[in-house]
């Protein structure tokens, strides 16, 4: 499907791989191997400010990122451009999906095989993917739903499994904040997988024994992604109408 939520930044000049491997959470040097990297970029504290696709075209780069965010992350790439010789501009350009065959060109989603192609450049019909269906099964979690510029950490959504982050890159912004949630020995919350009976509201609060366990998101049939302290998910526990089993896909750092 033709993805109208996306919008595109391209990084030209010299070597723009270089410019953001200091930025962004995954190693850009990965490019020339895969074409594609899922990447972040944080705040100095660590935490989540936009997730994106880099995506090689030629000598450049092109940053497919929501829309919502790209205002912000435009800004941000500028600030920290300087005097570095690369060049930020805006790009009026489709981006499609799907999970049947591939057209030319395409590349693969590099979070999960499940989550099919990704192609730039050309518009294409949508194919029937129910994409809700299948984050939701994997714990993919999405700009403006389950993540949130400024509050999520990386990891507790579960980029180390989606493979957008590296920890052997060297320094980006908000760096060392990821590295000690790494090497903690397991994380204490995180987004998870869970059963559902019932629907409830996106951001009804979890509770067990009448005390706050988490946040329900995304919901599909009867599964649900789910913001939760991993210590006090045991049983069933309740989300408005909706009774919530433990986890079966959790988010790991």
């Amino acid at each position: 499907m033709t993805e109208m939520d996306r919008a595109i930044i391209r990084v030209s000049g010299e070597d723009p791989a270089k410019f953001l491997q200091g930025l962004v959470s995954n190693d850009t040097r990965k490019l020339a191997s895969d074409g594609i990297v899922y990447a972040a970029m944080l705040t100095p504290q660590g935490k989540y400010l936009a997730d994106f696709f880099l995506v090689a075209e030629g000598p450049d780069i092109l940053v497919d990122v929501a829309t919502p965010l790209v205002d912000d992350l435009f800004k941000r790439l500028s600030m920290y451009k300087l005097r570095a010789p690369v060049t930020l501009a805006r790009e009026d350009m489709p981006v499609s999906r799907g999970t049947g065959p591939a057209p030319a060109g395409a590349l693969r989603d590099p979070r999960h095989p499940d989550l099919g192609w990704r192609a730039y450049g050309v518009a294409l019909p949508e194919d029937g993917t129910d994409w809700d269906a299948l984050r939701v099964a994997h714990c993919v979690s999405e700009t403006g739903i389950e993540l949130q510029p400024n509050d999520t950490f990386i990891l507790e959504a579960g980029f180390a499994r989606l493979n957008g982050v590296d920890f052997r890159k060297g320094c980006y912004v908000g760096q060392e904040v990821t590295a000690r949630m790494h090497h903690k020995t397991e994380l204490r919350k995180g987004f998870a997988t869970v059963r559902l009976s019932g629907q409830a509201p996106v951001g009804t609060t979890i509770e067990t024994d009448g005390k706050p366990v988490g946040t329900l998101f995304t919901q599909s049939g009867n599964l649900a992604i789910a913001y939760l302290r991993f210590d006090r998910a045991e049983g069933a526990m309740q989300a408005g109408n909706a009774t919530v089993y433990p986890p079966s896909v959790v988010a790991s750092g």
